[in-house]
């Protein structure tokens, strides 16, 4: 199967822009399982974030999956075009990479 992975792109102060990757995958495949390897094997400047220390419980994956809140652990790659943005409520770092903590929180 093939999914083709429009990610917002651009860090803080910059105008965003759209980039289009594909991919082949595996049924049952996570969107991270995709990110991951397009860092590896497309463009290792890609940035998003991960910690999978506890499935579903450690925030730091979350992103806009075609207009809607998901962990990117969790969403399942698909045979379409998927468009993949940032948090918009969060200050953005760069690409899909945002601070996920409250700044009370960060140490």
């Amino acid at each position: 199967m093939r999914a083709a992975l429009l990610i917002q792109r651009g860090g803080a102060g910059e105008a965003p822009r759209e980039e289009r990757f594909e991919l082949d995958f595996e049924p049952g495949e996570s969107v991270l399982d995709g990110l991951r390897r397009l860092r590896v094997s497309a463009d290792a400047t890609l940035a998003f974030r991960y910690a999978c220390l506890n499935a579903n419980a450690c925030k730091e994956c979350m992103m806009l999956l075609d207009g809607r809140v998901i962990y990117a652990c969790t969403a399942r790659l698909e045979p379409r075009e998927m468009r993949l943005a940032p948090l918009p409520n969060k200050v953005l770092l760069r690409d899909l990479a945002t601070v996920i903590a409250p700044p009370d929180e960060r140490l």
